[in-house]
């Protein structure tokens, strides 16, 4: 009966462990960098996870199903070339050029992140190209053509102009009642995919194709369509992602988004999600961005090098992954010793 309780104290501890991480972080730093703790250190990290937070949504879906999506910071990276080429230049048409007000700007940079998205999921359930190859052919080619549309240089200064009607760019990297509006639009995006990933049928096709795809297929699941849809929710959370930096910044470089991958895949990972497919939660999620948000900022406070920042965030997803390795071996140990004693 103890090594049972025993059994059951470490699984709650497992399935908390993302939390956990946090509050020890936030002591950590707190006590290494005393200003870590100010209001304005918390809103700065708030803008940085938003954009982690964002994301690692995509990346959740996509890991459900058992893929992997390494094109969504180059997706970051094109969508701010593509709108900062809009507020600047306009589209030209023959001899006419048109400029467009800052919603339709958003609304065809999206569908532009939906487009890609769409191409990701038919080059893997059409073309049968492994998610990893396909992903990262698709970041070189987005990566290039975000360099293609500038030829390298940056769009700065996008605040539009009042007789053209696109002024307001910088409202997705301003603040609501002192909260960054990035960060509002997160924990919308969070409720409603969170809702569509465990309230409606779509989502248990997500996790049943993780689960168990030729099962997923044999009970009627339609495994492409559920695939595409996945990497197109992938592609607009990046191009959502790529607007709000942008507007943070009040410019586009194509660089904007490089490693930002890296980012994504570590809070979902954190947040519980399996790299085996089948499990995994919006909050966690959420939890994990927040971790990598904590990370990221409290080394920085703490003049630790851009260096050793990378190393530790790769020993991060190492441990995460592991961790998972673990609480599965020991749910599946669990289950049988349960089996046994009902027999």
């Amino acid at each position: 009966m103890n090594k049972a309780n025993n059994n059951s104290l470490m699984m709650t501890l497992l399935k908390g462990r993302t939390f956990i991480v946090l509050i020890i972080l936030l002591i950590f730093f707190s006590i290494a960098s005393p200003n870590f703790m100010s209001l304005n250190t918390a809103l700065l990290v708030g803008k940085h996870v938003a954009l982690y937070g964002i994301l690692a949504i995509g990346m959740t879906y996509v890991i459900i199903t058992g893929g992997i999506d390494l094109s969504v910071g180059a997706i970051v990276g094109i969508a701010g070339m593509v709108a900062g080429y809009m507020i600047q230049n306009g589209i030209t048409i023959g001899n006419k050029t048109l400029y467009f007000s800052i919603p339709l700007v958003v609304l065809i940079t999206v569908l532009m992140g939906a487009v890609i998205g769409v191409i990701n999921g038919l080059v893997i359930t059409k073309f049968k190209v492994a998610a990893f190859i396909a992903t990262l052919g698709m970041m070189y080619v987005a990566r290039g053509l975000a360099n293609l549309i500038s030829k390298g240089a940056t769009f700065s200064e996008l605040k539009g102009y009042e007789g053209l009607g696109n002024r307001g760019w910088g409202f997705f990297g301003s603040r609501v009642l002192g909260i960054p509006v990035g960060l509002l639009i997160l924990v919308i995006m969070a409720v409603i995919f969170a809702i569509l990933l465990t309230k409606t049928s779509f989502g248990w096709h997500v996790f049943a194709i993780g689960g168990n795809e030729k099962a997923a297929k044999l009970s009627g699941v339609k495994v492409d369509r559920v695939k595409i849809m996945v990497y197109l929710i992938s592609g607009v959370c990046s191009a959502i992602v790529g607007i709000i930096a942008s507007s943070q910044l009040a410019a586009s470089h194509p660089a904007t988004g490089e490693s930002w991958e890296m980012n994504a895949i570590a809070a979902a990972v954190l947040g519980g999600t399996s790299m085996a497919g089948g499990v995994g939660t919006i909050g966690g999620t959420i939890v994990g961005a927040f971790v990598i948000g904590v990370i990221n900022d409290g080394m920085v406070m703490c003049g630790v090098s851009e260096f050793w920042q990378m190393v530790i965030k790769g020993l991060v997803i190492v441990v995460a992954v592991v961790i998972d390795q673990f609480q599965r071996q020991m749910q599946a140990k669990m289950a049988l010793q349960a089996r046994n004693e009902n027999k």
